[in-house]
């Protein structure tokens, strides 16, 4: 069957302003949340994560990152254990089976760029989607940034799937992809290292809407990077969807992007964004640190 899908929208997405207003109308009373985009990003003020949080401020952050899928908190000098005290708060730690960790902090994962070390984070994606429970979230905090450049976007994908119109909302019921680290990670592996970690982490099923386990909303969740196919339908109508409902990520309506400076912390909700590390900034350094939060498997 040949499809043939739309490559541009005019006018506003009048569910931008649905939602934007909806969040305008929850406020907060232990810290204060200043908005970066209608729907996506928000600054959160008035809090030291190097202090323990009580209770009252805990739980208004946490809802901040339902909000907003993405929270920053500017200026906040951590240590290695603080940070991992941070975000251990939201649940267990992820250690990554590919990545090499920090130096004695299995749960640390350090990205060090530089003129040897390139960047290659540059295209959207969510994180460990290949796994059956893949990441709550993520908090990256910047160690060193480039003069210019070293931004990080994200692309609220509750967004994304509002912005469908409904004969492809129906169409997408009850879908699923599959997910693969193989033409990602396993690119650099030799054969017998790829075997055996197919062995460990076989591709694996989730659906194209997921459901957000705590607020309920519906979520586009594929990626071009660790999405290879949808099940039970023909590979070149697959790969055409797939390529549709890829774009949806690039659609600046959807978008926030972060200019990190030293000491900046990013929280984001891996379930409900993707994100793309805009690699400008070569040949100069860029030290980043991520403790990544165990997640739910997708329904």
């Amino acid at each position: 069957m040949h499809v043939t899908y739309p490559e541009r929208h005019f006018g506003p997405r009048p569910f931008i302003a649905a939602m934007r207003d909806e969040l305008a109308a929850r406020p907060y009373t232990r810290i204060g949340v200043e908005p970066l985009a209608p729907t996506i990003g928000a600054e959160i003020r008035g809090v030291d994560l190097r202090e323990p949080l009580d209770d009252e401020t805990f739980a208004e952050i946490e809802r901040a990152h339902h909000d907003y899928k993405v929270i920053v908190f500017r200026d906040q000098d951590l240590s290695t254990q603080q940070h991992l005290a941070f975000a251990h708060r939201f649940g267990e730690l992820e250690e990554h089976p590919f990545l090499p960790p920090k130096d004695g902090h299995d749960e640390v994962v350090q990205f060090a760029k530089n003129e040897e070390v390139v960047g290659v984070e540059n295209v959207w994606h969510s994180d460990v989607s290949w796994r059956e429970c893949p990441a709550l979230g993520a908090v990256l905090r910047a160690r060193e940034v480039p003069k210019v450049g070293g931004d990080t976007l994200f692309a609220d994908m509750i967004a994304a799937y509002e912005g469908l119109d409904d004969a492809m909302k129906k169409r997408l019921e009850g879908k699923i992809a599959i997910h693969d680290f193989t033409h990602s990670f396993g690119l650099a592996m030799p054969p017998d290292k790829l075997a055996e970690q197919q062995k460990k982490f076989p591709a694996v099923e989730h659906p194209i809407v997921r459901t957000h386990p705590a607020t309920g909303r519906k979520i586009l969740y594929v990626n071009s990077i660790f999405t290879s196919h949808i099940k039970d339908m023909e590979r070149s109508e697959s790969d055409a969807l797939l390529q549709y409902l890829y774009r949806q990520a690039s659609i600046p309506e959807y978008q926030f992007r972060l200019h990190w400076e030293k000491n900046t912390l990013a929280f984001w909700d891996n379930r409900s964004v993707q994100h793309y590390a805009a690699n400008d900034y070569w040949p100069q350094q860029r030290v980043m640190e991520r403790v990544a939060i165990v997640g739910d498997r997708p329904h």
